[in-house]
């Protein structure tokens, strides 16, 4: 079958075409070579933010304390794989962060964490997330006087610190927090505390580890243990840090010389986690919210198989965040596993120019058909998404032309109608394939043999919801595939009136 013509966009060549990852943070408390162990944490966090990395550190060693700063636009081994750099950045406490853009350029002015100096010293601000009232209250702190130095909406926290007529830093910080609307995660560092913070829903992931004190001939010695915040617990083990709890949404925990403590000025709401984590973003050996993100794929996998069976010869997964649920797909189907498309790991964002001849090559340069696996099958392509279906076009028409004999495409999530306004960068609702055409019609387009996504109860029933969603209670944030925006779209309302196809129908 013949790949079919009318796909909006097929001649852009866009990375993956996926979601793009939100942020990752990381923050540690009284650790030797702080700046070190957050480069590693880091490290462990790349596959949520490749543009850009930073690091704050602090020191209080010498004859004064001092903060310590090093950004750089790229991925974390080129930015700090220098050791003069990580011998720069001293003392036992830092923050860090990865960056993929969801507001403002990729430029080093934008590059976190942020960094400034208040009446009650420095302090460093990582943040993971989207607030939804950013630009509202970026034009109302202009009004006061504030000069911003970034176009991210991060630093509206800053500047809420700032003008706040609370005395220390947590209050400040509080007092900020209950003027921002959005879906965060926050890592701060004063020089007195590293702090961190949830929304009060939980849509972003923040978990809390430690690091017990070296143990000497049997017996520990005195030293306090070190303190660790990260986006997911695979930043804990790089940096041997024991998995504590999660941060609980709505929970603001304050780590320093006499422990850890926490305070919930929001009082209790009912939990939206990001159901995308489990899907995609986070990495396969972290555990989020209770649930090892491998296991929840895999499951993930068996319900889709159970859903939308197809009689085919091998299943074969788009890599690599297609492997988890192509491995449940084959378990529970009997139908062989194989790796029929083969990633390759080192093409970098700019390996070339894209002319006309390289958008159309495009998908070539990350992903190769395994000939000897697929000619003369029937194929079962399982992947995790589909966007706007560039990338699912050329997949579908690389597996053909290795001579696949039918192709059948299934999708671990349901279909993406909605865009996300949460820290998830996806494209507008016009240019979301699912949000315009039916089932049929979009595996017409992509040229896939049948199409078929698992249903959003059996997605909940992959997480361990054993009756599907509740519509009273979602217990997930799943606006990308309902358009249930749990959290305000303040500053996208206000746009709307000028521009309507940005929210359509969203609620």
């Amino acid at each position: 079958m013949s790949a079919p013509t009318g796909l909006a966009d097929l001649s852009e060549l866009h990375d993956d075409d996926k979601p793009h990852e939100e942020c990752g943070v990381f923050g540690i408390w009284n650790a030797h070579d702080a700046g070190a162990m957050t480069a590693l944490g880091l490290h462990a966090l790349q596959h949520r933010g490749q543009e850009a990395t930073g690091i704050v550190s602090f020191s209080a060693d010498g004859p004064e304390a001092r903060f310590h700063t090093h950004k750089g636009l790229g991925l974390v081994g080129d930015v700090f794989g220098d050791a003069r750099i990580i011998g720069g950045l001293p003392g036992s406490a830092a923050v860090g962060h990865n960056r993929y853009a969801t507001t403002g350029a990729t430029v080093i002015r934008n590059v976190q964490p942020l960094y400034a100096e208040f009446e009650f010293g420095g302090l460093a601000v990582s943040h993971n997330g989207n607030l939804t009232n950013a630009t509202s209250l970026r034009r109302a702190l202009v009004r006061r006087g504030c000069i911003f130095q970034s176009t991210t909406d991060s630093e509206v926290f800053i500047h809420l610190i700032a003008i706040s007529l609370y005395t220390s830093v947590t209050d400040r910080l509080t007092d900020a927090l209950k003027q921002v609307v959005g879906a965060y995660s926050l890592v701060v560092l004063s020089q007195e505390a590293l702090i961190g913070v949830r929304d009060p829903l939980g849509v972003r992931p923040l978990i809390l580890g430690r690091i017990d004190p070296v143990r000497e001939g049997g017996h520990s010695d005195t030293a306090r243990p070190a303190w660790v915040l990260a986006s997911e617990t695979c930043a804990l083990d790089i940096v041997g840090a024991e998995f504590v709890r999660d941060v609980e949404p709505g929970e603001i925990v304050i780590i320093d010389d006499d422990g850890v403590r926490s305070i919930r000025p929001f009082g209790d709401k009912p939990a939206r986690f990001c159901v995308f984590e489990y899907i995609y973003f986070a990495r396969p050996d972290s555990v989020l919210d209770g649930h090892g993100v491998y296991a929840a794929r895999k499951r993930i996998g068996v319900e889709l198989a159970r859903e939308s069976p197809v009689d085919a010869d091998v299943v074969v997964p788009v890599p690599d965040s297609g492997v988890p649920s192509a491995m449940g797909y084959a378990i529970a189907s009997g139908i062989p596993f194989e790796l029929g498309i083969i990633r390759n790991h080192y093409v970098g964002r700019t390996f070339i120019e894209p002319t006309d001849q390289i958008r159309h090559l495009g998908v070539k340069l990350k992903h190769s058909a395994n000939r000897a696996m697929i000619a003369g099958q029937r194929v079962i392509l399982v992947d995790d998404s589909i966007v706007r279906g560039t990338t699912s076009r050329k997949i579908v028409e690389m597996v053909r032309a290795a001579g696949a004999a039918e192709v059948h495409m299934r999708i671990s999530s349901p279909p993406t109608t909605h865009s996300c306004f949460y820290g998830i960068d996806t494209p507008e609702r016009g240019k979301l394939l699912a949000a315009n055409h039916d089932t049929a019609e979009m595996a017409r387009l992509i040229g896939a043999d049948s199409l078929a996504f698992i249903s959003l109860d059996g997605l909940y029933r992959a997480l361990g919801r054993p009756e599907g969603r509740d519509p009273e209670r979602p217990f997930y944030c799943d606006a990308c595939f309902t358009g249930e925006y749990p959290i305000g779209l303040a500053d996208l309302n206000e746009d709307s009136r000028a521009r309507p196809s940005l929210l359509s129908d969203a609620r």
